[in-house]
């Protein structure tokens, strides 16, 4: 079994337990379905050379949590960048780090459902969700404008072959894949 397929098994065994574990008190939402799991900055680093982002770019980070990833891409490179998170905590947490790093005039964190969000002015998409979510939002992503650059962090697009594939092995020895696909 491969190392991927191990991981998949095991979070999926992890999301049951916690869903079992929730259901008696209050029907799980959907900020309980995807937690919220920060993105190593080497992950950044290697997710930023992946979307060779230029002048212009307009980043959507799904899921975004602290904000990191947007950020990032506003001091990096200037351009505008959008985070979307469904926990309003996080939400807040994620302005305040835009305000904290200077970046709050290019970069929006708003509160949102994936599914009804709008981001068709998005040239540079990323996602880490797990892959049920990645397959209900691939729909939506292929309609986007052809050309746009979408980023995974671990989990594919089912039978959509990424482009290119990159491992990120950080100094801890922990490896996490990124699917890089342009949309067609």
């Amino acid at each position: 079994m491969s190392y991927r397929n191990k991981i998949i098994i095991c979070l999926s065994f992890c999301f049951t337990i916690f869903t079992a574990v929730h259901a008696q008190d209050d029907p799980p939402g959907f900020a309980d379905l995807v937690p919220f799991v920060t993105t190593p900055m080497e992950v950044v680093d290697a997710m930023m050379e992946l979307a060779d982002i230029e002048a212009g770019d307009v980043l959507y980070d799904l899921g975004s949590g602290d904000g990191r990833i947007p950020i990032q891409a506003a001091l990096r490179f200037g351009i505008r960048a959008v985070g979307v998170e469904i926990d309003a905590d996080l939400v807040d947490v994620a302005n305040e780090n835009a305000i904290e790093k200077g970046v709050d005039d290019l970069v929006t964190i708003i509160q949102g459902d994936l599914f009804e969000l709008d981001f068709t002015d998005a040239t540079v998409l990323v996602l880490y969700l797990f892959p049920d979510i990645n397959l209900k939002l691939r729909p939506k992503i292929l309609q986007l404008p052809k050309g746009t650059r979408v980023i995974s962090h671990r989990f594919d697009m089912g039978d959509w072959v990424p482009d290119e594939e990159r491992k990120v092995i950080l100094k801890d020895g922990k490896e996490h894949v990124l699917f890089f696909w342009k949309v067609p």
